[in-house]
């Protein structure tokens, strides 16, 4: 097994070397959020969808359209609103008096890349039609089933304020997304240099590092790198701690946690580590790639209790005590 790592890891500094060159090339247009530049990359790694949250104008959009310029992939951004319709994002079959048939006209989710901005605007329709493509990988119009393309890669953005007349996404439906990525705002270092480059009327010009062909490779080598059993059950105990905390010598979350995370969470542990792992040269997965991307994992995964929001304690709190007392192999 040990020469298979070996391998894995030599292909591993490869990938790891061109994920790179696409962190310097959104560096180009983004200002810091390192962190949430690595999180999208880890969902493209994943094929699995990413929650973004930030208060507006910190450059979600931006982010992800920058992405699918490097990576020569489509884009497309969504607005949501209250009186969006499921026809208006999947499609529709429109009549042709003319030919006196039906055609097919299709909807912007048919790119690869898909921005759904404060998707807690739309009705729960129009989300659950989004998200049953999401899960699917497909739509159907009319009884027509129609696949995504691929890489399906879909980013929803939530704002935290002004939530008055929104639609909060079931938990259920919360679950389908791999990270719930906070977005916060720049240090002044960062603020100086957003305003240096986006106020001389330059354009920032990106270069094409990979094509979505390629992302689909990256893919499946993300899935080969290896994890051991060991590694398996302290994901497995760190998410069991959230349902269970007094197993693991947590009683005083008991109080704080009303529902854990779903096995789905053990699933996104280990992809996400897997991704984190490869993102730095290595064919194989430490427990420290798991508590990279527990918080993102777990976040959006836990329910807390009246007493909890009463007492102002945040779900990141829970997870951090996790992380400390959980024993790590």
């Amino acid at each position: 097994m040990n020469s298979e790592i070996k391998k894995l890891t030599e292909e591993a500094k490869i990938y790891a070397e061109k994920i790179n060159t696409i962190r310097e090339e959104v560096r180009k247009v983004i200002v810091g959020q390192e962190s949430v530049v690595d999180k999208l990359l880890m969902g493209l790694l994943c094929d699995a969808h990413i929650l973004l949250e930030g208060m507006p104008g910190l450059a979600k959009t931006l982010m992800v359209h920058t992405l699918a310029n490097i990576t020569s992939c489509t884009f497309r951004r969504i607005q949501f609103t209250p009186d969006l319709l499921p026809a208006d994002i999947i499609g529709t079959k429109i009549y042709n008096p003319k030919t006196m048939e039906f055609h097919t006209s299709l909807g912007p989710i048919f790119s690869n890349f898909i921005l759904a901005d404060e998707i807690n605007r739309a009705p729960p329709k129009v989300q659950s039609a989004l998200l049953e493509a999401m899960q699917e990988r497909q739509v159907t119009i009319s009884g027509e089933t129609i696949k995504l393309p691929k890489p399906f890669l879909v980013l929803a953005t939530q704002n935290p304020i002004e939530v008055e007349g929104t639609y909060p996404l079931p938990e259920a439906q919360v679950d389908r997304f791999m990270f719930k990525v906070l977005v916060d705002y720049p240090n002044r270092e960062e603020e100086m240099e957003i305003i240096t480059r986006m106020t001389t009327g330059k354009e920032i010009k990106t270069e094409v590092v990979l094509k979505p062909k390629d992302i689909l490779k990256y893919q499946q080598f993300t899935n080969q790198i290896y994890v051991d059993e060991k590694v398996k059950g302290y994901a497995v105990d760190m998410v069991i701690a959230t349902r269970n905390p007094e197993e693991y010598g947590l009683e005083d979350l008991e109080h704080y946690i009303l529902y854990g995370a779903s096995p789905r969470a053990s699933i996104y542990l280990i992809k996400s580590s897997k991704a984190n792992a490869l993102m730095y040269g290595r064919g194989y997965v430490t427990p420290d790639d798991v508590k990279a991307v527990a918080h993102d994992v777990l976040r959006h995964r836990i329910i807390p209790t009246y007493e909890a929001e009463a007492e102002e304690k945040s779900v990141d709190e829970f997870i951090d005590e996790i992380i400390n007392t959980v024993e790590s192999p």
